[in-house]
């Protein structure tokens, strides 16, 4: 009885700590952070929240991409490529997944929504929604960790201060389920060293935090929690991939959920749907409507412009148009609200956070704290005033440790301000901010400080000069991080921005800019590189090697004209910028009389990686070129899903290469078709090994029109016996298979008969006996084959009998059958055929008997299969036998028959006259309702 109360007390208690966490959880997240949330009509999280696409990753590695251009990437995949995971299920094990998901990583580009998916993943939880599994959830954001990075404590030190209502708990018990979740591993600023050799499993034994948090993450203390982190993609690999079970990566929003935000946002449908038009016909800005954070940008200016509120300007069309009409908007709003407050001026004001942007956009920050204002000039006293310009820049926040934390709203907003400073550097002080050593930032590393050199000032510094050195800098970096501040430092040189910004105009040759960034397009940059110069000359409103380009790919003529380097970046370019062209990328196009295969694949390399169907024929390949096209195999993440090659001739060990590039884990490939490349058997040693260590993605493999012979097709055969195997389509047409490769291929199917749809063996030397193996396979309860094709393979009317008999066995999956040319087959084999056609579970629909030597008593079978009630035949092929009209008037005889479903009827070169088309039009007219194509 004591025990029993002690428990109820107990149980009471817990349930108490409970319900307090989750009200005070709730009452912190259930309103939306978005720009400024005025606190008397805050904005409710489960009103404006709109679903997020995230998917689950292969890994947490790094890419060294600027993010805008990860999004313009993300942006050419397809939903048919990705695993897509809702937000509250990233903890739950997949039904093949037999470890239990304890860590979880979840990546995103800055703005992405990672913050907001934990935000809602909490409150669900608190409003006891999703979940309810987890006992307690302590969000533990490394913004606020930072504070406290030179302290040593507990981790049940660390949770009373942050968190006072657990105090009455025993955590250390294992009788919780509890989850930690660290948003912005970017963002950390305490050196988590995971090699260090310090182990805590006690959580009421002091450490420092960076040993805390690493021994959490390990499992070594308290190893039955979770842990939820979430970082950009440059911080990823600060965590080791045996301490995350399973990687996420939050995509934004689809096309579909861009709209239905702004439906959300925007009462006004109308107006709705003029930002969405408008968003659309600019793919810069409609690409980075993906980021959640941007489409309120854009609501923001755009709802504004488009309604008449402010007439000022055009309708932003670029991202520094955007950007700055975004910056006016603010200041205007704080005068609104601030109109009787003596401020200082604005000028002051936005010239100090402008260079707090800078300096900390070269450090690699994107969260400051007291001292990193100091460094900028800015009284801590006086933060919130600049927080007070308006937080939809510059945030000031309160963490749970009553620490102060400081950040621009977005990283796009940070990298604008900055170019700002830059701009407004020259045109005021004449300086130069590029006057000293710019530090790469490493990327996740935010610890180290740079110590920036006081710019030097000259009177003969020009504005072109600045633009140069910033193209130079943004080049060298490595990780890109520079892109779109060059991008916005560019755009801030026009007259009609600076007459937006009523800053100073200064004299300027735009030329000279334009013509720097051509002289550097011409030389063999990387992909993301020449990219990005080509979005600075959009943001100059210079188009005209893009416009070069596009009078090239609109007439056809781009195979027949010799291309400079910069052209062919600019024709690079052109295609990333179409989807269309990313759909199904015929390399055949580009092939001509000047341009060269070797030239075309290296230089629309990055095409090539971002499309998703390539075509390429007659041509001959050479290895280097092999590795080109292979690449987009390999990358990571691979957008290639069909490689579609005819009449190619290989190297000696380009079909290696290949195959290298299909066993790459990276490899998704669903459809190869090698036809007529000359592939020999002892290539398919490479090309099968290939498939059996990775089998899931393919679905089409054609090898059609190669000397594949028994050998060859018996190693491909190995592949389809992987149980892992889910392949198709094989198609073998014409690539001197026997009996003896026909063995091999129905072993393999009979022990994993249930995936292959469709096997072409035609024109191979496969007759009856070979044809009897593959009946074996179609007799298996479990095979799914639907399509079979045994055109001139040397059949006769033995061979059919066995077909016959499996098809009777097994009659309900198979659809099209293909007979045609094999003259021996005559009417006793046709005969056997429909014996199948009359049984009530058979389900061809498709029947292909051309030139197979059918006369009138095949004609008969067919003509009573056709009048069954139980046919399903749609389509009949018998072209090319020889009947005559008194065939023909058999057929139309069916073709009365109100049972018959025929559709398509093909009787060309069958020796018809008047007589037999007198016979199928009185049929045609008694039963017009199927017959919709006859072929004479």
């Amino acid at each position: 009885m004591i025990y029993s109360l002690t428990e109820n007390s107990y149980s009471s208690q817990r349930a108490r700590v409970q319900n307090t966490l989750k009200s005070n959880l709730r009452k912190k997240f259930e309103c939306l952070c978005e720009g400024t949330s005025d606190e008397r009509n805050p904005t409710l999280l489960n009103e404006i929240y709109t679903e997020l696409y995230i998917t689950e990753s292969e890994s947490g590695e790094v890419s060294n991409e600027h993010e805008v251009r990860q999004i313009e990437t993300q942006s050419r995949r397809t939903a048919t490529e990705d695993k897509p995971i809702k937000c509250n299920d990233i903890f739950k094990a997949l039904p093949a997944q037999d470890k239990p998901i304890r860590s979880v990583l979840t990546k995103g580009v800055a703005g992405i929504g990672k913050t907001v998916s934990v935000q809602k993943f909490i409150l669900d939880w608190a409003e006891g929604k999703e979940n309810q599994d987890v006992h307690l959830i302590f969000p533990l954001p490394f913004r606020e960790i930072n504070l406290m990075k030179n302290q040593t404590l507990s981790l049940l030190d660390l949770l009373h201060l942050f968190f006072p209502e657990t105090k009455e708990m025993e955590i250390s018990s294992g009788e919780y389920k509890v989850l930690f979740i660290f948003d912005g591993l970017d963002e950390c600023r305490v050196s988590l060293d995971f090699h260090s050799s310090v182990r805590l499993c006690d959580v009421s034994e002091s450490a420092s935090v960076d040993v805390m948090l690493t021994n959490l993450m390990k499992g070594n203390l308290l190893p039955s929690a979770l842990i939820w982190i979430t970082s950009r993609p440059a911080a990823a690999d600060l965590i080791p991939s045996e301490c995350v079970d399973r990687v996420t990566e939050v995509r934004g929003f689809t096309d579909k959920q861009k709209e239905e935000y702004f439906s959300k946002r925007i009462s006004d449908e109308s107006l709705a749907n003029r930002i969405i038009s408008h968003l659309k016909s600019s793919r810069s800005l409609y690409i980075m409507c993906h980021i959640p954070v941007f489409c309120w940008i854009s609501v923001t200016v755009l709802e504004r412009m488009l309604s008449g509120a402010e007439s000022e300007g055009e309708i932003p069309k670029t991202l520094t148009q955007m950007y700055t009409h975004f910056l006016i908007i603010q200041t205007n709003i704080k005068h609104q609200k601030d109109h009787d407050k003596k401020l200082k001026s604005d000028e002051d004001m936005i010239f100090k956070l402008a260079k707090l942007a800078f300096e900390q956009l070269v450090k690699g920050n994107v969260i400051f704290y007291d001292e990193d204002l100091r460094e900028c000039g800015i009284d801590v006293a006086e933060a919130s005033v600049y927080s007070g310009l308006c937080t939809q820049i510059f945030r000031e926040e309160f963490g749970l440790y009553q620490g102060k934390v400081y950040s621009f709203l977005h990283l796009s907003i940070q990298e604008h301000l900055a170019a700002l400073y830059a701009h407004v550097s020259f045109t005021i002080n004449n300086t130069n901010v590029f006057e000293f050593e710019l530090i790469e930032p490493e990327p996740g590393c935010f610890s180290k400080i740079l110590e920036l050199v006081k710019p030097k000032s000259s009177d003969q510094i020009l504005l072109s000069e600045l633009h140069q050195r910033a193209v130079d800098e943004a080049l060298q970096s490595k990780n890109g991080h520079l892109d779109l501040f060059l991008r916005f430092l560019l755009g801030l040189s026009l007259e009609s921005i600076q007459t937006l910004l009523q800053i100073r105009r200064c004299s300027y040759k735009k030329t000279e800019t334009v013509e720097y960034i051509k002289q550097k397009i011409k030389k063999n940059l990387s992909p993301e590189k020449f990219i990005n110069l080509f979005h600075c000359l959009n943001e100059l409103d210079d188009d005209s090697l893009v416009e070069e380009i596009q009078q090239y790919v609109k007439s056809g003529s781009v195979g027949q004209s010799k291309f400079s380097s910069s052209q062919w970046s600019a024709l690079v370019f052109v295609l990333l910028a179409s989807e269309h062209h990313l759909d199904e990328l015929d390399l055949n196009k580009f092939i001509g009389r000047e341009n060269k295969v070797c030239e075309v694949l290296m230089k629309l390399q990055p095409v090539i990686k971002g499309s998703k169907k390539i075509q390429l024929s007659h041509c001959s390949i050479k290895n280097e070129s092999c590795v080109d096209l292979t690449s987009a195999l390999t990358s990571n993440p691979s957008h290639l899903r069909e490689l579609n090659l005819y009449k190619i001739n290989f190297e000696e060990t380009s079909l290696d290469l290949l195959s290298g590039g299909l066993e790459n884990p990276h490899c998704e490939l669903t459809s190869l078709r090698l036809s007529h490349c000359s592939v020999k058997d002892e290539d398919c040693v490479a090309l099968s090994s290939a498939l059996r260590s990775n089998p899931s993605h393919l679905r089409d493999l054609d090898l059609s029109e190669n000397k594949l012979g028994d050998s060859g097709v018996k190693l491909i055969s190995t592949v389809l016996k992987n149980p892992q195997c889910y392949l198709g389509s094989l198609r073998l047409e014409l690539c001197k298979i026997t009996a003896e490769g026909c063995a091999a291929l129905s072993s393999s199917l009979r022990s994993n008969p249930s995936h292959l749809t469709h096997l072409d063996l035609s024109n191979n030397n496969v007759g009856d006996s070979g044809l009897k193996l593959i009946s074996t396979v179609l007799e298996n309860p479990h095979c799914k084959l639907e399509k079979l094709k045994l055109s001139q393979c040397n059949i006769t009317d033995e061979g059919c009998a066995a077909l016959s008999s499996s098809l009777t066995s097994n009659p309900s999956h198979l659809r099209h059958l293909d007979l045609s040319n094999n003259n021996n087959l005559r009417d006793s084999g046709v005969k056997l055929i429909c014996d199948v056609l009359g049984s009530p579970h058979c389900k061809l629909e498709k029947l292909v008997l051309r030139c197979c030597n059918v006369t009138d008593e095949g004609c008969l079978a067919l003509s009573s299969a056709l009048r069954s009630n139980s046919s399903h035949l749609k389509h009949l092929d018998l072209s090319g036998n020889t009947f005559g009209d008194s065939g023909v008037k058999l057929i139309s005889a069916a073709l009365e028959n109100p049972h018959c479903k025929l559709e398509t009827l093909s009787l060309m070169f069958c020796g018809i006259t008047d007589e037999g088309r007198a016979a199928l039009d009185s049929s045609e007219r008694s039963n017009p309702s199927h017959l919709t194509d006859l072929k004479l």
